[in-house]
């Protein structure tokens, strides 16, 4: 595969600037293409906005950037084909954690005019902000551990650690055991591991109940440390930031599919939306309206990344959502 990043001293990463390339995938490849800060957007990002025109910043992480489809699929470019005069500056990082995101916040759009600033969090991101490393396949398909940068609470103020990120792989091995605690993990692998066991032994049943019970303990509790960092994260962010903010979660398939209870997650966004007064959409309740079936397709067989379908209903879903916030804002209704 065709390497598409480089080495970032503050984010930890970015796309290559001006990179256009094909990736194999499992949908038949996908064309990306790269802006010259380093991030997969149609346009340059400008500071200045032009008349009547709509500008609305969108952070997230691969959901966002769009991995598995080309550019023209992914749910940010489709809003602008549903909202007149709208231009949408992606600035979506897969493999990123909200910690990472907020620092490309701060590093490319603080100075950038925009009507409205859109934070899509993928529900599975509090691991990574909980994470002082990550793990990486190389163009060689071997995992690799990299340093990220990472922010610390104390007393009630987020310190910004690790910056710049060492460059060179890490090895395990080099690091203390306390260390290796904090290696970013992916996607629920101990859950992972159970449902392969209890589905090898005919229990298909109990895997599901396992799955409502364990899928993202992270936010069981307001008090939990993960949650704890990533609430700071968004609070500062969002506190920080003169335009209105819409906050986002986006939900896992399991969650998509009712193989989990997503009422843990909810609570915790909803605290955030009311500390802050941000303005919340959690598109869940829309994408549980389709059919199982048609909601299975909104992800790749093996690959747990948004098809074209499931970009298309999460667009669809935001539409009113977004078109209505611009309006108000262009009548002058705040907050």
């Amino acid at each position: 595969m065709r390497q598409s990043f480089e080495y970032h001293p503050v984010i930890g990463y970015r796309f290559i600037p001006g990179l256009k390339a094909r990736i194999p995938h499992e949908g038949g490849g996908y064309l990306i293409r790269v802006n010259d800060c380093g991030f997969r957007c149609e346009r340059n990002f400008i500071t200045e906005k032009k008349p009547g025109i709509r500008r609305v910043l969108l952070f997230g992480d691969s959901f966002t950037a769009g991995d598995g489809v080309s550019n023209k699929y992914r749910y940010g470019d489709l809003l602008e084909k549903k909202i007149p005069n709208l231009e949408v500056y992606n600035f979506g990082l897969p493999g990123a954690g909200t910690d990472q995101q907020y620092l490309a916040y701060k590093e490319y759009a603080t100075g950038i005019k925009h009507d409205l600033l859109l934070i899509a969090v993928q529900v599975e991101n509090i691991r990574r902000v909980a994470g002082h490393y990550r793990y990486w396949l190389n163009e060689r398909g071997e995992q690799v551990c990299y340093a990220k940068p990472y922010y610390e609470l104390v007393d009630g103020t987020l310190i910004l650690r690790n910056v710049p990120p060492r460059k060179e792989p890490i090895h395990e091995a080099d690091l203390s055991k306390e260390e290796r605690k904090f290696i970013a993990v992916g996607r629920f692998p101990k859950l992972k591991k159970m449902v392969k066991l209890v589905t090898r032994v005919g229990l298909k049943d109990l895997a599901q109940k396992a799955i409502r019970y364990q899928l993202a303990p992270e936010y069981n509790s307001p008090d939990n440390p993960a949650w704890q960092i990533m609430r700071a994260i968004l609070e500062e962010w969002i506190n920080n930031n003169r335009q209105r903010v819409l906050l986002m979660p986006l939900p896992p398939y399991q969650y998509v599919e009712e193989m989990g209870d997503p009422s843990h997650y909810q609570a915790r966004f909803r605290e955030v939306a009311s500390a802050t007064g941000c303005m919340l959409h959690d598109p869940l309740p829309d994408l549980l309206k389709y059919s199982l079936e048609e909601r299975r397709g909104f992800r790749f067989q093996k690959d747990v990344h948004l098809t074209p379908q499931g970009h298309a209903a999460l667009a669809t879903s935001l539409t009113p959502i977004l078109e209505k916030l611009l309006d108000d804002l262009e009548q002058g209704v705040h907050k």
